[in-house]
């Protein structure tokens, strides 16, 4: 029930926040870090934390831009669809199976 998420994160071990905020639909503005790049692909605004006036003008123009915060949370909501829990068990396990076989 949010216009925008806004995660200026400084440093993240994955970015579990902004997926959850693409996966209720929410559009995303989070920082240019490498891990919530990863997490977020192409479906966030990315910004570089520590530019305030970067961020303020991405928050500005996501809230007056109905079309910009429409297309985020189309994207937002197809990233976040491709994390499951399902999956990740399956890959865990893959990669100890992987581990057991060295």
């Amino acid at each position: 029930a949010c216009a925008v998420c806004v995660y200026p994160s400084l440093y993240e071990g994955f970015g579990l926040p902004p997926l959850e905020a693409m996966a209720c639909g929410a559009p995303v503005i989070a920082s240019d870090i490498p891990s919530l790049m990863e997490a977020t692909g192409k479906a966030a605004l990315l910004v570089p934390p520590k530019d305030v006036q970067q961020l303020a003008g991405a928050i500005v123009e996501m809230i007056r831009d109905e079309e910009k915060r429409a297309y985020f949370s189309r994207l937002g909501l197809k990233r976040a669809a491709q994390f499951t829990w399902e999956r990740t068990a399956r890959q865990t396990l893959q990669i100890y199976q992987e581990a057991i076989k060295k």
